[in-house]
């Protein structure tokens, strides 16, 4: 995220925080399509896995994640920490991705 340090965990261990900006967050929503849900269907009745849905998945994280990065470098962050996703679901068609974190000031330590 073009030198945009983003960590799951509430420290960097290469990095002093120097300021805490708050929350940032990044969302999107993908509807659903209905010959990609029936090709899903047929792979879980067969057992197989459902590439389609797996990969709208990962379009899903990494844009609502580059979101929240270009939210938090509009605060002048050039880290995130403690960051997270969470999945829900719109009516019957639609999948909400969100990412949050914590926009911070970091300095790398020697």
């Amino acid at each position: 995220m073009d030198g945009l340090v983003i960590t799951t965990t509430s420290t960097i261990t290469t990095h002093s925080i120097d300021e805490y900006f708050g929350p940032v967050f990044g969302e999107t929503i993908f509807g659903a399509n209905v010959i990609r849900d029936f090709v899903a269907t047929i792979s879980d009745i067969v057992g197989g896995r459902s590439g389609q849905y797996e990969s709208v998945l990962v379009r899903g994280r990494n844009t609502a994640m580059a979101e929240m990065a270009k939210r938090a470098k509009e605060l002048g962050a050039n880290a995130v920490i403690g960051m997270r996703f969470d999945y829900s679901t719109i009516g019957n068609s639609m999948l909400m991705i969100c990412c949050n974190g914590t926009a911070v000031k970091a300095t790398p330590t020697s």
